[in-house]
């Protein structure tokens, strides 16, 4: 043991310049250690003083029983065997702060050790929580190294490059485990985590992939997810969307279609892409429309040849010609190769319970190929069920689904449930309702807010339409409500006022012929002409007869008006057109029958009235015949000369007329 007065020796012939060192240096730390060793060959061959043993940085004995790291101490010291940059250091740390330091390999202990519970125990089960905070670390490192390639090398901001890291978790592990399997290769044994992560992501040229797709306007989450799905293969990416700019995908597609074709897209080769092409072009889909098929179904790309031909012989088996298919792919690519071939099969099954054929349907879906995209449970049966509630039969739902398809395309509860109850709060019935839903299937497709509102406003505040009257005329004329305001019902409404109709007599000849305002201009004009000018009649046969613009000029007024004016008769417009030819006939041959039998007894009349005049008696005012008030004429019936001028024939002519 050494005395006090020997350490006060040493310290005293020690230079001044160590002494007033701070207390914590390194020579201080090298004199003490020399001094606690009690190492007798401290001191030179001379015996002048002691001479302190050369040590390296941050230099710990070993004499001393090394006692085992908490599980923070072994976290902070992973930490430190993989951090990116110098930390700054302080006079007196135990532990290196970089790895790239010269002493790193002997400051730091064994990483090996950290996994195990007693370090000197090689043979000690490893501490799988130990091991996760590794990897764990490993992974934050290879981020930041990451993260620092896109900035440097990609020229990307900060935020980008962090929100491009956050997405792609999948190429990090994958950066990760090669730049581990490196160290393996005797060529990288020597080199650090980070060097040979920084050799993976420039070979596999991340970088610049990344910034070619954001060029292309794809976004960091799109980017993310492309990455991850090639597992490594990079160079699939560009190769696919050279292939699919070349079948005519926009590039703002590119993205979209590469993700949703699936993950094994990028594992399929081109040949095999162009093949099936070639085939969907054979079967009449054209090349121009091709990327556009492609952007709406992607899946297309993942199907196989066979898969293929059995999708497009279950169409043609259906009557469906080349123009027909290709027509039908164009218009819903998702009718090819979004649904399994069972699938399809039960909504063909279906759609058959209508009483389609096999022909039929196949018509029908090349019309509308969206069918194939509804659901039978969630779409189908509840509208099939309601319309039933509107008394609506199966043969009314044929000719729905025939004529307008879309019908069963559509959402119920929000589109065809919202104008139902709008019919029923206008007053329509539930059967007129089902009724006119089977006339014009259309109106179930029309926008409730933009279409069949504003017109029934329309009806009731400007063309007279009164509000007891509203339900008759929707329900009489359900297409109303299909016609443009501005370009037809506002047109036809201030025709017919111009002639001087008022408003409130054009509101009932509506409500008696509710298809009255769907006429074209051009259509009513030489009909009115033709009534006034050839006809003769009043303006007020037509508002008592609104009907009349509804017959065709030339098939059915002017032949009848003929017929009239040769057999010197009159009808009213209702009883000349509102009848078969037969029924018109047998009208007109009554008519005759009756003028000539009124003609002869006038006539009759007319010459016994002359005998007695000759005769020199005279009638009596009190015997004067009942037949005389139907003659419309100026004279009197006493027998005089007037009675027999050709004005009475004349005014014979048009008695038909008032019966």
């Amino acid at each position: 043991m050494l005395s006090s007065a020997t350490i006060h020796s040493s310290l005293a012939s020690f230079p001044l310049f160590h002494r007033h060192q701070p207390l914590h240096s390194s020579s201080t730390l090298c004199l003490c250690s020399a001094i606690n060793d009690h190492d007798p060959l401290a001191a030179t061959p001379d015996g002048d003083g002691l001479q302190p043993h050369p040590r390296k940085h941050n230099y710990k004995p070993t004499s001393l029983p090394q006692t085992p790291l908490s599980p923070e101490d072994k976290v902070r010291i992973l930490g430190l065997s993989l951090v990116t940059k110098r930390t700054p250091q302080f006079p007196g740390s135990i532990f290196v702060q970089s790895p790239g330091d010269a002493d790193v390999a002997s400051s730091l202990p064994p990483l090996n050790t950290l996994f195990r519970d007693r370090p000197d125990h090689a043979d000690d089960v490893v501490d799988e929580d130990m091991l996760m905070r590794a990897v764990d670390i490993r992974r934050n490192v290879t981020t930041e190294i990451f993260r620092e390639a896109l900035m440097k090398k990609g020229k990307f901001g900060i935020r980008y490059a962090a929100n491009l890291v956050s997405s792609l978790a999948d190429f990090i592990d994958y950066v990760m485990i090669a730049a581990a399997a490196m160290k393996r290769q005797p060529e990288f044994s020597s080199w650090s985590f980070n060097l040979r992560a920084k050799t993976v992501i420039q070979e596999s040229e991340v970088v610049p992939l990344i910034r070619w797709l954001k060029h292309n306007s794809q976004s960091y989450i799109r980017i993310g997810k492309l990455i991850s799905m090639t597992k490594g293969n990079l160079k699939s990416i560009r190769l696919l969307a050279e292939w699919l700019n070349s079948v005519g995908v926009r590039g703002e597609f590119l993205g979209s279609v590469m993700l949703r074709a699936g993950d094994n897209i990028f594992q399929r080769s081109l040949e095999e892409l162009d093949e099936i092409v070639e085939y969907l072009e054979s079967k009449g889909v054209r090349g121009e429309w091709m990327g556009y098929v492609i952007s709406r179904c992607p899946g297309l790309l993942c199907c196989s040849m066979e898969e293929m031909r059995s999708r497009v012989a279950f169409y043609v088996d259906m009557g469906m010609n080349d123009h027909d298919f290709g027509t039908m792919v164009f218009d819903c690519p998702k009718a090819l190769g979004f649904l399994t071939l069972e699938e399809m099969t039960q909504k063909v099954n279906y759609l058959k319970e209508f009483g389609l054929n096999n022909e039929q349907v196949g018509k029908l879906l090349a019309f509308k190929p969206e069918l194939m995209c509804c659901s039978i449970e969630e779409r189908w049966k509840p509208l099939v069920k309601y319309l039933y509630y509107l008394g609506i039969s199966r043969m009314g739902m044929r000719k729905i689904l025939v004529v307008k398809p879309m019908v069963f395309c559509i959402d119920l509860e929000s589109n065809i449930v919202q104008k139902v109850r709008f019919f029923q709060d206008l007053g329509i019935k539930n059967d007129a309702i089902g009724k006119m839903l089977v006339t014009f299937p259309p109106l179930l497709t029309y926008s409730l807010l933009k279409k069949i509102r504003p017109v029934v406003i329309f009806l009731m505040t400007r063309a007279g339409v009164t509000q007891t009257d509203i339900a008759k005329v929707i329900a009489l004329a359900p297409q109303l409500l299909g016609c443009n305001i501005a370009n037809k019902l506002e047109v036809n409404m201030k025709y017919f006022l111009s002639l001087g109709i008022s408003i409130r007599q054009l509101g009932a000849m509506i409500a008696d012929f509710p298809m009255l305002l769907r006429y074209n201009i051009d259509v009513l004009r030489p009909k009115y002409q033709y009534l006034r000018r050839t006809m003769v009649r009043p303006l007020l046969d037509v508002i008592e007869f609104p009907r009349f613009f509804s017959y065709s000029l030339e098939g059915r007024i002017i032949p009848r008006h003929k017929i009239l004016v040769e057999y010197r008769i009159n009808f009213k417009l209702h009883h000349m057109l509102a009848s078969t030819d037969d029924e018109f006939k047998r009208k007109v041959v009554a008519a005759v029958d009756r003028r000539i039998r009124f003609e002869s007894s006038v006539k009759a009349k007319t010459i016994s009235g002359s005998l007695l005049i000759m005769a020199g008696e005279v009638v009596p005012r009190d015997s004067e015949s009942p037949d005389c008030s139907i003659i419309k004429t100026e004279s009197s019936c006493p027998g005089t000369e007037d009675s027999t001028s050709p004005s009475l024939t004349e005014s014979t002519i048009q008695t038909p007329h008032h019966f």
